[in-house]
């Protein structure tokens, strides 16, 4: 699973997930600080100028942020990466009122 497919799946009382509560963190809960700004600031970017409830795929966001906005190719492919970053789970922080999309990290 990746974080594009993660966050078309997840929802609270059938009602979308609020991409501000959704972080990326490693197997023991640690949050990645580059990875969770990267996603947040895609994430605003999808929440400004597309429906993401209409996108079936990362090349749809993709696209559509290239019609749609002036970014820069090297930004929009460091929002695919994140898009398409493989997770190994997927953690609900009630307490932290928090979405932890985990990612195991390269040593």
């Amino acid at each position: 699973m990746n974080v594009f497919t993660a966050l078309k799946m997840i929802q609270f009382d059938h009602q979308p997930l609020n991409h501000q509560q959704v972080v990326i963190t490693d197997p023991s809960g640690k949050p990645d600080a580059q990875l969770t700004d990267l996603l947040a600031d895609c994430l605003s970017k999808i929440d400004i100028f597309i429906n993401f409830d209409t996108t079936q795929s990362v090349a749809d966001v993709i696209d559509d942020l290239h019609l749609l906005t002036p970014l820069p190719y090297d930004v929009l492919e460091e929002y695919q990466k994140i898009l398409e970053q493989h997770i190994t789970g997927v953690n609900f922080a009630s307490h932290k009122q928090l979405v932890e999309l985990v990612y195991t990290p390269l040593v």
